[in-house]
Parts: C-alpha cells; structure tokens; sequence
C-alpha cells in the first residue's frame, strides 16, 4: 500500500466527523448543508473537513466558482480509503 493512501486512512480514522462526513459522501453528490443534515455536526465542522478532504484529493468540488451551494462529490482515492474505514 502507498504512503500517500495510509496517510489517508489515517487522516480520516483519528475523527468521527471525518468519518461521518466521508460515509455520507459516498453514494450521492451533497452540498454542506445537507452533509449537516445527515450527520448533524455543526457547519463549521463540515466546511473545515471538506476543505481537509480537498486538499487530501478525497472529495472534490463540482461548482467551486460559487459561493453558496457548492456540490461535493467523493474521488476514487476517497472511496479508496472508505474501504479501511468502519462504517
């Protein structure tokens, strides 16, 4: 197994939010507040692990030139590293 896709795993494994936040991506393409929704963690949560995710290339944004909005989808690295995660 690669560095990068332990580093991953282990990234998302040490917070519950994380987790939540990268289970509820997986089938469906969301935007924050319905990820808020789902897991009822609070929005800032949400925004601060979408922008870890982001820049980890776990999720991705569809819509990055709008301010509100904005639609999330899970990459293959991320579903990658939700195969080690316990849902």
């Amino acid at each position: 197994m690669e560095k990068e896709l332990i580093d991953a795993i282990s990234y998302v494994s040490l917070s519950k939010y994380r987790q939540k936040v990268l289970l509820d991506l997986k089938n469906s393409l969301k935007i924050p507040y319905s990820i808020v929704k789902a897991t009822n963690i609070r929005i800032s949560h949400i925004n601060r692990t979408l922008k870890g995710f982001k820049e980890k290339e776990l999720v991705e944004c569809l819509n990055e030139e709008v301010n509100q909005g904005r639609i999330y989808q899970i990459t293959s690295k991320g579903k990658e590293v939700l195969k080690y995660i316990k849902e």
